[in-house]
Parts: structure tokens; C-alpha cells; sequence
């Protein structure tokens, strides 16, 4: 099957967010949404989140899944802002409790933080298939960004997250704690071992050099064609030099803060205090 796939691009932080139709009904799934945030106010915002809901409302859709393709560094999820409104269950990588171990120390969270994926409603293993509607998909488990990444095949399309970009700009990162050169240059092989023709949907997009305009969509030929990281047979390790020396020269992104301490509670901000705020915590020379 060949699922109606609907982008909402999200500028301030390049991201990519889909709702994901089956051709044959009403039922979605959407997949790695924004919530807005202003680190300068501490401010949060919903427009974007918003705009998708108004999306599914007015075409009369039936949210089954909000599919998260990883614990993100860049964006907040809006998945339970979402879930509350339209309703569909919160999935993503059983690896999550490797993560939320891992920056549950990083941000000192203590034992009220559970780090046991419980905050999410789905835990999907690799070769786990699910449902929307009339439509199948399945998982594959594509680590080395992050422990927990996901890349989920719905019918004749597969949404990668941050795996894999836009043929002319690359790859993902490596380098942030968990992440594997080796295991991500693995990962990609699964992907660009599905049929050619397969779309491929990024989570996002910066434009590379001499490219005018934001795209998102692509081929898995494309992909092994054209990729400037790993395309035209780049052996593994030419792939792992490039990718730890490009590594060494990136900043870390600007809302990696408040994203990893949100994200990996499914969406949810931490508990409020006695007064009913909320915090957020700002490690020192740990990042």
C-alpha cells in the first residue's frame, strides 16, 4: 500500500513532522511532532502542534499512533498535547530506557524518574508490525544516533528520522552519548536494503549548499545513488572517519536542554513543584 503522507515543516528547527494516511480510510498515524519553545522565555507554544490537529479535524482523521522516531535534541514532542486532543497511542524504540539511563544521570533526575519507558504507551522492537487502519507497519530498529532510533516502513514509505537526510546533506550525527559511527553506517544498510523505490521521508532539513528550497522526501535509490555519506558503496570505515572528524566540529544543538529532559518523558514536562511550576535543569560540563 501507498500511504497519503502529509508534511508540516517546522523552520525554527527544520523539522519534519507527517501525518501518515491509510489510502483506504481514516485512519493516521503522525509521526515526530513539535512543540514550540522559546529558550530566551522558557516559553511554550503550540502553534505547530495546532496546525496538525487542525489538519486531522478538518479532513475527519482517526489518530491511531504518534510515532517518535527517537528521543530528540533538537525539538520538544508535542505527542501528549496531541494525544489529548485527537487522542492515538505515544510509540517508540524499546532502547528508550538506555537512554532515559543514561540522561537521567546527566540531569541528576533521582529514582522518582522512571527509566523504564512506561511514559510511553508503545515499546516497539525490531520486526514488531502494527496497524493503521487497513495499512501495516513495521519496525526497524536503526541505532547509532541514538541507542533508541527507529525507523518505521509503512507501506511503500519509511520514515527515518534523523538516520538518514536529504541525499545531498548526509547523515546523522554520532556523537552524542550512545551514538556509534559503526552501528549508524549498519543501520543505513537496513534501510538501503529495502526495494529501491521505497520513499524515504527525513526528519529534517537544512538545505544543503546550492539547494534553494527546504525538500524531505526521497528514494531509497536515491539514497544509495547520491547520498554524499554513504551512497555510491562508501565502505564503512571511509563512512566512520568522515563521520568522526564531521562530528568533532559540531556544536551541540540549541535546544538539546529542554529537548532530551522533555522527550524522554514521552512529551511530558517534569513534575511541577509544590507551587505547581515547573523546571528545567541545566547541567554544567556535561554535554
Amino acid at each position: 500500500m501507498s500511504p497519503e503522507v502529509t508534511a508540516f515543516f517546522d523552520p525554527a528547527t527544520f523539522t519534519i513532522s507527517y501525518v501518515v494516511k491509510d489510502p483506504e480510510g481514516s485512519s493516521c498515524a503522525i509521526v515526530d511532532s513539535v512543540l514550540d519553545f522559546d529558550y530566551s522565555s522558557g516559553r511554550t507554544d503550540t502553534r505547530s502542534a495546532d496546525a496538525v490537529i487542525k489538519f486531522v479535524q478538518d479532513n475527519n482523521l482517526n489518530v491511531e499512533w504518534l510515532l517518535e522516531s527517537h528521543v530528540h535534541a533538537d525539538h520538544l514532542s508535542a505527542a501528549p498535547y496531541i494525544q489529548e486532543r485527537v487522542g492515538g497511542k505515544i510509540g517508540i524504540g524499546d532502547r528508550i530506557t538506555v537512554v532515559q539511563d543514561t540522561f537521567g544521570k546527566v540531569f541528576n533526575e533521582g529514582t522518582e524518574f522512571q527509566r523504564d519507558g512506561s511514559q510511553f504507551d508503545k515499546l516497539f522492537v525490531e520486526g514488531d508490525s502494527f496497524m493503521i487502519g487497513q495499512m501495516r507497519g513495521d519496525v526497524l530498529h536503526t541505532p547509532g544516533h541514538t541507542p533508541a532510533c527507529l525507523t518505521y516502513v509503512i507501506g511503500d514509505a519509511a520514515f527515518v528520522g534523523d538516520t538518514l537526510f536529504m541525499p545531498d546533506f548526509g547523515t546523522a550525527r554520532c556523537d552524542f552519548p550512545g551514538g556509534s559511527a559503526e552501528t549508524l553506517y549498519n543501520s543505513i544498510q537496513k534501510i538501503l536494503a529495502l526495494p529501491d523505490e521505497t520513499r524515504i521521508f527525513v526528519g529534517h532539513d537544512y538545505k544543503a549548499p546550492g539547494r534553494d528550497v527546504y525538500a524531505w522526501e526521497t528514494t531509497v535509490g536515491e539514497q544509495k545513488a547520491k547520498n554524499i555519506h554513504v551512497g555510491e558503496g562508501k565502505d564503512e570505515g571511509e563512512f566512520i572517519k568522515m563521520r568522526t572528524e564531521r562530528d568533532a566540529t559540531l556544536a551541540m544543538p540549541k535546544l538539546i536542554i529542554p529537548s532530551l529532559q522533555v522527550n524522554m518523558r514521552a512529551g511530558q514536562m517534569p513534575e511541577p513543584d509544590e507551587h505547581g511550576d515547573v523546571f528545567l535543569k541545566v547541567p554544567v560540563n556535561k554535554l
